[in-house]
C-alpha cells in the first residue's frame, strides 16, 4: 500500500502530510464527520473544555498529590512553553517512556498542545527497543524516568545518543544529568497566562493531525508503529468511556502502564478524564496496594490483564477491604475465560467486563447491561456502529456466522496503514482498506467470540486445537491458578499440546489427573495436553501479555535436551 500525502477536508491539519502516515481516503473522512464520529477536536481541545467547565474538580490522585483539572491544564501550558523554548516544533516526534505519574498526563497534554507527536514506549523497554523507536521515527526527544529499580534510564539515553543523530533532547522526570533537562523544573517555572496563550495558540493541532504513535502488540519482533490522529483517538477514548459506563462519578484505578493503548485510553486514563471522572494512580501492581486504594478512594472501575485479574481474585486479601464501590473491571490483553468473569461477581461484587481490541483500532466491549450469555462468553461487539467487521478463511473468502476465521475490520478509528512501513502494510491491509487482525474469531451478528491468534492454533496432524478453548477448560480445575497452552514439535503429528500450568498454593496435579478432569468436560480427546510443565510464573511482555513464543522456545529446548540425553 502506498503512503498518501494528500490533504483535504474542512480542517486540514499541520501534519496530515507527515511522511510515512497513511490517512483515510477522502470519502471516509467525509462520512465520519457527517456521522459525528470525528468532531475536529484535538486532544488538547477536549481538556481545555474540561478545565474551563470543572477547574476545581479533582482529576488525578497519585498517592501524594491531588491535581485538579484546572491545575492539570495550567501545568501542561507552562511545560508546553518550556518545550517550545527548547526548540520543539509541530510534527516533531519524541519517544515517551514515562511511568504512571501525574507528570505523565501533564507532559502528554503539553505535547498535545503544540503538535509534537509522542511515541508511546513502556518503562520495561530497554536500549534495543528505544533506539529502534528513535531511529524509526527520527525522534528529536526522549522522555524518561531517572531510575526505576536498579535501572538508570539516563545512562541508557546517553548510550543511545551517539547512534541517533536526530536525538537532541533528553527530558528526565526528576534529577537530570549534564546535557539533560528536568521535567519538574520546567513545570515549576512561572509563566504568565498571557505568555502561554501567545506562544501556544499558533501551534494548536487540528483533528486530522497525527496525535501520537502507539506500538503494535506483537511479541515476536520489534513492534510496528501505529500513528493515530486526534480525530480518531478522541472518538476512541470518549466512546470507550461510554461503553465502560464512565461518567463524572467514575474513579478509575490506573494499574496498567498508561504508555499502553489500553491504559492510556481504551478505556484508561483519558477515557475517565474525558467524562469528568477521577484517575487514581497505583504506584505499582502490588495487590494489597491496589485494594487499599480501592477502599480509600472509593474506586469504581479499573483495567486489568487476565494474569493480574487472577491474582486479585485468588488473593485472600480481598476479604480484608471494603471493595463495595467497584462497579466494573475491564479485562483486556487476552480473552477472559467465563469462569474468571463469573468470579468478579462472586468475589468482588462487580462486573468483569470483557474488552477485546488492538492498538491499530477496533475495540469491542460487552455492554454492561447485556445478557448473561454475552457477559460470560462473548468478546462483545464493536463500540462504533460503523466499525465494519468480517470473518474470512485462509483464502480471504468471507465465512458464514458461526464459523471461525480471521477477523478483518475498518472504521473511523482503525488505521489504514502502519507508520513508515510499506512492507508490513502490503500484508496487514487489504486493497480496500480492511485491517487483517491476525485474530481467529467466530462472529454471530455484531458479537465477536475471540478464539485466539492465528498462530495460537495447534495443528496436531491436521486437527486444529484452539489454545484458548482448552485453556478455559483447564482453568476450571480447582488446583489450577493459570495456564498457557502451546504447541511443541512432534515428528509424527507436527505438533502436540503442552500445558504450562501455575498451581494454586499447596495444590498438586499430574498430567493424568488433569486429563481425567478434562474428559469430564466432554472435549475431543485430540485436544488433551500431552505434556504438562509446572511453573511459578509466565514470561510477560512490557504490556503484560504472556510471551507464548518464549514458552514454545522453552519446551523446544527441553525436548532437544531430552533427545540428546537419550542419544
Amino acid at each position: 500500500m502506498a503512503t498518501s500525502t494528500q490533504g483535504g477536508g474542512p480542517r486540514d491539519g499541520q501534519n496530515i502530510k507527515l511522511d510515512g502516515f497513511v490517512p483515510w481516503p477522502e470519502a471516509f473522512r467525509r462520512l465520519y464527520r457527517e456521522k459525528g464520529y470525528w468532531e475536529d477536536l484535538s486532544i488538547a481541545d477536549v481538556f481545555e473544555r474540561l478545565a474551563a467547565d470543572h477547574p476545581d474538580r479533582e482529576a488525578i490522585y497519585d498517592g501524594t498529590r491531588r491535581t485538579s483539572y484546572g491545575q492539570l491544564w495550567a501545568a501542561s501550558g507552562r511545560l508546553a512553553v518550556g518545550f517550545v523554548q527548547l526548540g520543539f516544533k509541530p510534527s516533531d516526534r519524541v519517544v515517551f517512556q514515562l511511568p504512571n505519574t501525574a507528570e505523565f498526563i501533564i507532559a502528554f497534554l503539553a505535547l498535545m498542545r503544540i503538535g509534537v507527536i509522542p511515541v508511546m514506549a513502556l518503562p520495561p523497554h530497554r536500549r534495543h527497543e528505544i533506539q529502534h523507536f528513535v531511529l524509526g521515527t527520527q525522534a528529536v526527544g526522549l522522555f524518561i524516568a531517572p531510575r526505576l529499580g536498579d535501572f538508570d534510564y539516563r545512562a541508557m539515553a546517553e548510550e543511545i545518543r551517539p547512534n541517533a543523530p536526530t536525538l537532541r533532547h533528553v527530558l528526565v522526570l526528576g534529577e537530570a544529568q549534564p546535557g539533560q533537562v528536568s521535567i519538574p523544573e520546567l513545570i515549576a517555572r512561572p509563566v504568565a497566562d498571557a505568555e502561554v496563550a501567545r506562544v501556544l495558540a499558533p501551534l494548536r493541532p487540528h483533528g486530522d493531525d497525527v496525535a501520537l504513535i502507539l506500538l503494535s502488540g506483537g511479541t515476536t519482533a520489534l513492534p510496528k508503529l501505529i500513528a493515530r490522529t486526534h480525530n480518531d483517538y478522541v472518538y476512541n477514548f470518549k466512546q470507550c468511556g461510554r461503553v465502560a459506563g464512565m461518567d463524572a462519578g467514575t474513579v478509575m484505578l490506573a494499574v496498567l502502564p498508561m504508555g499502553h493503548n489500553a491504559g492510556l485510553a481504551s478505556p484508561g486514563a483519558l477515557a475517565a478524564l474525558a467524562h469528568g471522572g477521577r484517575v487514581v494512580i497505583a504506584p505499582n501492581r502490588d495487590i494489597e496496594t491496589s485494594l487499599k486504594l480501592i477502599e480509600q478512594e472509593r474506586v469504581t472501575a479499573s483495567l486489568l490483564t487476565p494474569p493480574l485479574a487472577i491474582g486479585w481474585l485468588d488473593s485472600p486479601l480481598i476479604d480484608r477491604f471494603d471493595l463495595s464501590s467497584l462497579k466494573n473491571v475491564v479485562c483486556g490483553g487476552a480473552r477472559m475465560p467465563p469462569e474468571l468473569r463469573a468470579k468478579f461477581s462472586q468475589r468482588l461484587g462487580c462486573i468483569g467486563q470483557e474488552g477485546y481490541g488492538n492498538a491499530e483500532g477496533l475495540l469491542s466491549f460487552v455492554p454492561l447491561d447485556d445478557t448473561p450469555e454475552h457477559l460470560l462468553e462473548s468478546s462483545g461487539k464493536p463500540i462504533c456502529p460503523d466499525d465494519e467487521i468480517k470473518v474470512v478463511d485462509d483464502f480471504g473468502r468471507e465465512v458464514p456466522d458461526g464459523e471461525a476465521g480471521e477477523l478483518l475490520t475498518r472504521g473511523p478509528y482503525t488505521i489504514r496503514g502502519y507508520f513508515n512501513n510499506p512492507d508490513a502494510n502490503a500484508t496487514a491491509f487489504t486493497d480496500d482498506g480492511f485491517y487483517c487482525t491476525g485474530d481467529v474469531v467466530v462472529k454471530r451478528g455484531r458479537y465477536i467470540y475471540h478464539q485466539g491468534r492465528k498462530k495460537e492454533l495447534i495443528n496436531r496432524g491436521g486437527e486444529k486445537i484452539s489454545c484458548s478453548e482448552v485453556e478455559d477448560h483447564i482453568l476450571a480445575h480447582p488446583s489450577v491458578a493459570n495456564v498457557v497452552l502451546v504447541g511443541m514439535p512432534d515428528r509424527k503429528y507436527g505438533e502436540r499440546a503442552c500445558a504450562f500450568v501455575i498451581l494454586r498454593e499447596h495444590c498438586k496435579l499430574t498430567l493424568e489427573e488433569l486429563n481425567a478432569f478434562l474428559m469430564t468436560r466432554e472435549i475431543a480427546k485430540f485436544k488433551l495436553p500431552e505434556r504438562m510443565e509446572l511453573v511459578e510464573s509466565f514470561p510477560l511482555s512490557p504490556a503484560g501479555k504472556v510471551l507464548r513464543r518464549q514458552l514454545r522456545e522453552t519446551i523446544e529446548a527441553k525436548i532437544e535436551d531430552e533427545k540428546g540425553s537419550e542419544g
